[in-house]
């Protein structure tokens, strides 16, 4: 009889030991599909920021049409969360044409002051896209895009928040249970999402 309770113990220590290695593993598929690193300047408060002009971002390495494309789910991830007011994307490319400003090139202090008095905005949101392409574990195939996103003070041009982020389609618990990873679309969005609420 004890002989039986000895090999029931150690089965159940065994089965405990599985369900915790895969509980981990689990775990670390699920963290490492968005990973985010955000700055935030401590002696600043945002509340006077009303308006926001998202201005168009840089393509540094993803496809055709992937700034673009990200600029688009930002405006409306930044409407949605109530973070600000966004300035209409037709007026602020009109405004940028009007200055004959290049989209993605760098903008110095005094002509930001000016965009944010046209733009009557008190902020800037811009960045880039660092990834944005297809990636392959095994027979897998899953979406990968890398972000920087920075709100610049639209009077003196300081940098008050910036985030870099990466997100992945990927996660362990998926492959193990033959779920659809997610779309491009939808890890752009989750990462934007986990990037805007850190401006809080």
């Amino acid at each position: 009889m004890s002989e039986s309770r000895d090999e029931m113990g150690k089965r159940n220590i065994a089965q405990l030991l599985l369900a915790s290695v895969i509980v981990l593993l689990l775990l670390a598929g699920c963290s490492a599909r968005n990973q985010t690193k955000s700055f935030m300047r401590k002696e600043v408060d945002l509340s006077y920021i009303q308006n926001v002009a998202v201005l168009p971002f840089e393509n540094l390495g993803g496809g055709a049409g992937a700034a673009q494309r990200t600029r688009e789910i930002i405006m409306t991830q930044v409407l949605a969360s109530g973070l600000f007011n966004v300035v209409d994307k037709g007026r602020v490319d009109s405004t940028l044409r009007t200055e004959a400003i290049e989209p993605g090139t760098p903008i110095d202090g005094p002509t930001l002051r000016r965009l944010g008095q046209r733009l009557e905005t008190q902020a800037f949101l811009l960045g880039s896209v660092e990834q944005a392409a297809d990636a392959r574990t095994g027979g897998a195939v899953y979406p990968e895009i890398s972000l920087t996103l920075r709100l610049i003070d639209a009077e003196s041009g300081s940098v008050l928040w910036q985030s870099s982020g990466r997100g992945s389609g990927y996660s362990l618990m998926d492959r193990l249970f033959g779920v659809t990873p997610k779309n491009s679309f939808q890890v752009t969005l989750d990462l934007v999402s986990k990037m805007l609420v850190t401006i809080r």
